[in-house]
């Protein structure tokens, strides 16, 4: 179902619902669920501190992880 709202407006939800499609897609096998809350509690933040933060290349990042871009960032910085 697409955002009813156009974007850049405070209501859109469109990038919270792609964070969490991407999230569900790469951590959770087709059509299998964790077997208690916090079994996925533990789970959804090691992937994200991780594989999210320190592996996974981001587009809007130059195809670089965010700790990549923060590392040449601070790099750069006086």
């Amino acid at each position: 179902m697409p955002s009813f709202s156009r974007p850049g407006n405070p209501y859109d939800n469109a990038q919270a619902e792609a964070g969490w499609s991407t999230l569900k897609t790469e951590l959770l096998p087709h059509g299998t669920a964790f077997a208690s809350l916090e079994e996925a509690r533990l789970e959804v933040a090691h992937y994200l501190d991780t594989y999210f933060n320190l592996d996974r290349r981001h587009s809007a990042l130059g195809y670089r992880s965010p700790h990549q871009f923060e590392q040449e960032l601070k790099s750069t910085l006086p």
